[in-house]
């Protein structure tokens, strides 16, 4: 079926095409090349043309796993949705310590792979991807067991990975500006520090947080921001499973 021609064109809503001969190229080394390409160059590098020159293939070959673009990128996010750590539902009593680590293993991978943040609205139906769907499978098993009821553990989940997409997206941002800087991210702040104190001048609260801030190690800082953030989120859902 063409990709025009589905209700909702995805490849995860399309029957995968069978051949009866050994094809050259697998879908998966067409989805482990598209990786690199854009952990290399970055999302506006990728085009199906400059994969095939990577991969020495024709166009037919790569369609014949992969109709479009945007198919192709909805097997990329859910390669990068793959590599986060499942929680562990096997102790209810740990519920907390499960999802600390499952957001912070869906924080690094975003960051290893900045380009993702960029695509998360225009990934169609990403959520039927195998890898995403064993991920929110494992979160709606550790909070369920905890005693949230599925609707409620379905929220639970969605505010958790929201917060985690949330600070993910400013902090790849960020490090893809650094990147392109060619500086690193002390050198960027020092540069910047006197600009910005003298714009939060008239502003008592900032200034104050600004003064406060100056010379820290701005990486443990965005660590310690995104522990503290989720500590909060968890606080909450805590709280509201005790009633």
């Amino acid at each position: 079926m063409p990709a025009d021609d589905q209700p909702f064109p995805s490849v995860w809503t399309r029957p995968r095409r069978q051949r009866r001969e050994q094809p050259a190229l697998s879908r998966e080394q067409i989805v482990a090349t598209a990786l690199q390409l854009l952990d290399a160059e970055g999302i506006d590098a990728l085009s199906m043309r400059k994969l095939g020159t990577r991969l020495n293939a024709g166009a037919t070959s790569m369609y014949s796993h992969v109709a479009t673009k945007d198919e192709l990128i909805e097997l990329v996010v859910d390669e990068v949705y793959g590599e986060i750590e499942l929680p562990d539902a096997g102790d209810p009593e740990q519920w907390r310590e499960a999802a600390t680590r499952c957001a912070h293993s869906l924080r690094a991978a975003f960051l290893r792979h900045p380009w993702i943040v960029s695509v998360l609205g225009e990934v169609g139906m990403a959520y039927l991807g195998p890898n995403m769907m064993r991920l929110f499978e494992s979160l709606l098993t550790v909070f369920e067991e905890a005693g949230f009821p599925l609707p409620k553990a379905d929220q639970a989940v969605n505010t958790v990975v929201s917060f985690v997409i949330g600070v993910s997206t400013s902090e790849a941002a960020w490090l893809t500006m650094l990147a392109r800087s060619g500086r690193s991210e002390q050198e960027w702040t020092e540069q910047v520090w006197p600009a910005a104190e003298r714009a939060v001048a008239p502003y008592p609260r900032l200034r104050r947080l600004y003064a406060a801030q100056r010379g820290q190690d701005m990486g443990g800082a965005r660590e310690d921001g995104f522990d503290g953030g989720l500590a909060c989120v968890l606080d909450g859902l805590e709280t509201r499973l005790a009633r």
